[in-house]
C-alpha cells in the first residue's frame, strides 16, 4: 500500500469525514490461521459456536470504503478522515490516502493483520494508514462539526441535492452511515437523522449518493 503524502495525526482540518457504525469485523482462528468471519466462508463454523452467519458481513465494510475512498470528493482532497466502529467495540482511522484492495479475500487479510498489529503503515514511508485508536469517536471530530447520520428508518427524507446546497462551506460535516446487514445506528452524536431515499438502499449506494451530492456542490467532475 502507498501513500502520497504523510497524514497529520490528531483531529481532521476541515472538510468531511465519515464514520461507519456497528461493521461485522471479527478474526477468529479458523484451520491454521486467523481469518475474518463471514457468512460465506464460514457459515458452520459460526453455527457451531451458537452465532448467526447472516449477522457475520464484512464484505459491506469493504464495499463502503472502496465507494468513499474511491470517490473523485476523496481524490479532490475533500474527505479528511473516515472512521470505522465496530460491533466488538473497536474503532479505527483510515487515513484518506489508502488504497484499499479490490478484492475481498486481500482485503480480509489486510483487517486481521490490522486487529493483531493496531496499524498497518505505508509501504513507501512511515504513515500509518490504518490504525486502532481510543473511543469515543467524536474526540475526533473538528470543533464545530455539524454531525448527520443517516438511515432508512430516519423520521423524514431528505433531497440529498437540497441538504448539501444548505451547508455552511465553512464547517466540517461528519456523515455516519451504518455498516451492518439489518438493524440501524444507534448514534446519540448525530444533530441530523435523515434518509436519502423513499427506498431502502445499501451503504455504500447511500455514501454514492452522498459524495455524488458534494461533488456537484464543489464542481468536482
Amino acid at each position: 500500500m502507498e501513500a502520497p503524502e504523510p497524514d497529520e495525526e490528531g483531529t481532521p482540518e476541515e472538510g468531511f469525514v465519515f464514520v461507519l457504525e456497528k461493521a461485522t469485523l471479527e478474526a477468529a482462528k479458523v484451520g491454521k490461521g486467523y481469518q475474518i468471519l463471514n457468512c460465506d466462508d464460514h457459515a458452520n463454523f459460526l453455527r457451531r459456536h451458537g452465532k448467526d452467519p447472516a449477522d457475520y458481513r464484512p464484505d459491506i465494510l469493504h464495499q463502503e470504503l472502496l465507494a468513499i475512498l474511491d470517490s473523485p470528493l476523496n481524490k479532490a482532497g475533500k474527505i479528511k478522515a473516515v472512521y470505522v466502529h465496530t460491533q466488538k467495540n473497536v474503532l479505527f482511522k483510515v487515513s484518506p490516502h489508502t488504497r484499499i484492495p479490490r478484492t475481498f479475500k486481500r482485503f480480509c487479510g489486510l483487517m486481521v493483520q490490522l486487529l493483531q498489529k493496531l496499524s498497518i503503515r505505508a509501504s513507501n514511508g512511515p504513515e500509518k494508514l490504518m490504525k486502532v485508536v481510543k473511543s469515543p469517536v467524536t474526540k475526533y471530530f473538528p470543533a464545530g462539526a455539524r454531525r448527520v447520520g443517516f438511515s432508512f428508518s430516519a423520521p423524514e427524507v431528505k433531497n440529498l441535492t437540497a441538504y448539501v446546497a444548505e451547508l455552511p462551506d465553512e464547517v466540517s460535516v461528519v456523515f455516519t452511515v451504518g455498516a451492518m446487514s439489518h438493524g440501524k445506528i444507534e448514534s446519540t452524536y448525530t444533530d441530523d437523522f435523515i434518509s436519502v431515499s423513499q427506498y431502502p438502499l445499501s451503504g455504500a449506494c447511500c455514501i454514492s449518493r452522498i459524495t455524488c451530492a458534494l461533488e456537484n456542490k464543489y464542481n468536482i467532475v
